[in-house]
């Protein structure tokens, strides 16, 4: 296995492992529609459901993990969201938001940006 590969598949984990900590339910993991994918998506009771992308980055030396995210990634993310609400018929509250992870001393540092598309 590819080591960015290995270290992105270790980072999606954590960020599942970190929403879980908090009371959400994870619904999906790369969740795909065409060329657009979600990392995560998560259920936090029956009102909200939040679309995460995960960054994870082995240090800091070209920029800050949540920095990474183009608008055409944005835009792509919106568009599998979407989808996914019309599939699940969803009427409730949504969220975007962006897990940054950085790899330091054996795991990860974790920021977590909420309404990060807004």
């Amino acid at each position: 296995m590819h080591a960015p590969h290995a270290l992105g598949q270790a980072g999606e984990a954590a960020a599942a492992a970190f929403y879980i900590a908090r009371g959400y339910e994870v619904l999906a993991r790369g969740y795909r529609h065409g060329r657009a994918e979600v990392d995560l998506v998560l259920r936090q009771g029956t009102a909200l459901l939040v679309f995460v992308e995960v960054k994870t980055r082995s240090g800091g030396q070209y920029g800050a993990p949540e920095t990474f995210v183009s608008a055409r990634k944005k835009e792509l993310f919106r568009l599998a969201a979407t989808h996914l609400q019309e599939e699940l018929d969803w009427r409730g509250d949504i969220r975007f938001d962006i897990l940054a992870l950085t790899l330091r001393g054996g795991g990860f540092f974790i920021e977590s940006f909420e309404d990060a598309f807004y």
